[in-house]
């Protein structure tokens, strides 16, 4: 009949005193060996994830698969029961230093399984013993190569390097580490209320980063939204002066434009008239006396002619500048009209000579 199991097992012994030494030697751990080995009777029912292994006379014989198997009593016996399933096995809290001189106090769990029945029974005498051993001892190695901060960092790298010691040391086993978990890390109360500190001056230090880059944020929004006023304020008003400039100052100008024209059509139309030479020429003469009597009334500054007080002589100059002015207009009127009589003389002409007689 198969044994008892008080928990899932991952070897079990032949004789109670090697169990009893083992569970000496685990004393921490909880104890895996089965109460006791299969009789052999000739027919025997193996179950399912076990491999029994078989001595024929001391020696080895075969591992008996799962199902129903036949021996041959008295000259064989079943020496050891290996469990295929996948065994948990607790690691004991130990002492372990960081690099930078911090003990720490760590426990973890192991998970094996038994990949090769043969070697786990005649591999090692005890292949759980010996891989807590190795998992400790490494876990150590491993620690002292970190510091404090990168232990809580990398705690899946630790476990994987843990990993990687245990198979390449437990292949000759016949056992399998499939993966490893640290539980729990004790650090020492002070090393504690440091680590507290720290923790709390971080998060101040983030807090018045965080505080000074809104404050600078918002610094930089108001100076962004003051510029954009600024050039949608100064938009705004060069289209107001483009408006008015296209609108009403143009159409002032155009007015203007236009009245001047009309004004200067109708001058044009009444000096060709009868008399029309004569009248201009004594506008000008009233104009630049009366430009005369405003001399010295907007600036201190006077330019006067040497006959300042002959008036006559000034209305004589006048109608000789206005007579030069229009002397080429009255020589294109001469060529287009037809010759007049020699006696015919303009009325602004014999002015012009009365004028100059009476001021010689």
């Amino acid at each position: 009949a198969a044994s008892s199991w008080s928990q899932p097992c991952s070897v079990s012994f032949p004789q109670h005193s090697q169990q009893l030494k083992r569970a000496a030697r685990l004393a921490p751990a909880p104890c895996r060996w089965n109460s006791g080995l299969p009789v052999n009777i000739g027919v025997l029912f193996v179950p399912q994830q076990e491999a029994w292994v078989v001595e024929r006379m001391g020696k080895f014989h075969r591992i008996l698969e799962p199902g129903l198997n036949f021996l041959i009593p008295l000259l064989d016996r079943i020496r050891y029961v290996q469990s295929l399933k996948e065994i948990v096995i607790n690691v004991p809290e130990q002492s372990a230093v960081t690099l930078d001189n911090v003990t720490l106090q760590i426990d973890g769990v192991l998970y094996l399984r038994v990949m090769d029945p043969y070697k786990a029974s005649y591999g090692v005498e005890d292949p759980e013993y010996a891989v807590t051993q190795l998992a400790q001892t490494t876990m150590r190695s491993e620690l002292g190569k970190l510091s404090l901060d990168r232990v809580f960092r990398e705690r899946e790298s630790l476990n994987a390097s843990i990993v990687d010691a245990i198979n390449q040391a437990s292949d000759c086993w016949g056992i399998r580490c499939l993966r490893y978990e640290i539980k729990d890390i004790h650090v020492p109360p002070r090393v504690k209320e440091s680590m507290q500190m720290q923790v709390e001056a971080e998060r101040r230090k983030r807090a018045t980063v965080l505080e000074s880059e809104g404050t600078r944020e918002s610094a930089i929004n108001v100076a962004e939204g003051q510029k954009q006023a600024q050039i949608l304020a100064s938009e705004a008003e060069k289209a107001e002066q483009i408006n008015k400039a296209a609108g009403r100052e143009a159409n002032a100008m155009l007015v203007k434009a236009r009245a001047k024209a009309e004004a200067i059509q109708l001058l044009a139309a009444a000096l060709a008239q009868q008399h029309g030479n004569a009248a201009a020429s004594l506008s000008v003469a009233e104009q630049y006396v009366n430009a005369f009597s405003k001399i010295a009334k907007d600036s201190n500054t006077v330019l006067l002619p040497a006959n300042t007080g002959d008036v006559t002589n000034m209305v004589a100059q006048a109608l000789g500048i206005y007579t030069t002015l229009t002397k080429p207009q009255a020589v294109k009127t001469q060529d287009e009209m037809p010759p007049a009589h020699e006696d015919s003389r303009s009325p602004s002409t014999e002015m012009l000579k009365a004028e100059q007689g009476s001021s010689s």
